[in-house]
């Protein structure tokens, strides 16, 4: 999972007062400090995530409502488990892409093998995002395309949707995804945003933000 993060934005509710920020999300008052969502992806809604830092609140025991996220004095997990949600609020958009997939996106633009333990790793996603910056939006879905159907065939499996009525699909949705992959990467370099990696049951302190762990840039690491 990749998130957009306007960081300006993510530092401010973390240096919020708790008690200003539980108050906010319970009343809605903290929509309008938001930023404004891109239409071309998906994120999280309003209400899930308002009710997500609250339902957090209910369980953070020895919480000081006066001292901001970064200050208090709770367990690391804790605290990253509310950054987390706080990270979301403040993204604009979101992609995301199964880990057998991903590889299709990003070996034949690298150039090498990409391990799965590199896709949460920031420096490859900067490397990839540089490699990117090379190449238009319809040559790189096009290589996707065509790097997918070369391993298929290597494989001895058919290209022939008569065969395979999954194929004119599956060939569709490499297409959507690599597409909407390059945008993503493009709106971030333009714009300078931030971006959190991360999968889904992963620790909320082991995803990463810009260059670091979300423990790391709390300032709660152990």
């Amino acid at each position: 999972m990749l998130l957009l993060v306007e960081r300006e934005a993510f530092d401010g509710l973390c240096s919020m007062p708790l008690e200003q920020l539980l108050d906010g999300m319970q009343g809605q008052a903290l929509r309008d400090r938001r930023p404004e969502a891109d239409p071309r992806f998906h994120r999280g809604f309003d209400a899930d995530l308002e009710g997500d830092v609250l339902e957090w609140s209910d369980g953070a025991e020895g919480a000081d409502p006066s001292r901001s996220l970064c200050e208090q004095r709770i367990p690391p997990d804790s605290a990253c488990e509310l950054a987390l949600v706080l990270a979301h609020w403040c993204s604009v958009g979101e992609w995301r892409c199964w880990d057998a997939r991903l590889y299709l996106y990003i070996e034949p633009l690298l150039g090498r093998g990409v391990s799965v333990e590199e896709f949460l790793r920031p420096q490859m996603w900067g490397e990839f995002s540089d490699a990117l910056a090379k190449t238009d939006r319809l040559s790189y879905s096009e290589s996707v395309v065509l790097d997918w159907m070369s391993r298929r065939q290597d494989l001895g499996e058919t290209m022939e949707p008569s065969e395979d009525p999954r194929i004119l699909p599956t060939m569709e949705a490499h297409r959507t995804a690599s597409d909407s992959l390059h945008i993503f990467l493009e709106r971030a370099r333009r714009e300078g945003m931030s971006l959190l990696v991360g999968q889904e049951y992963l620790e909320p302190g082991l995803w990463k933000l810009d260059s670091e762990s979300l423990d790391s840039a709390l300032g709660v690491a152990a």
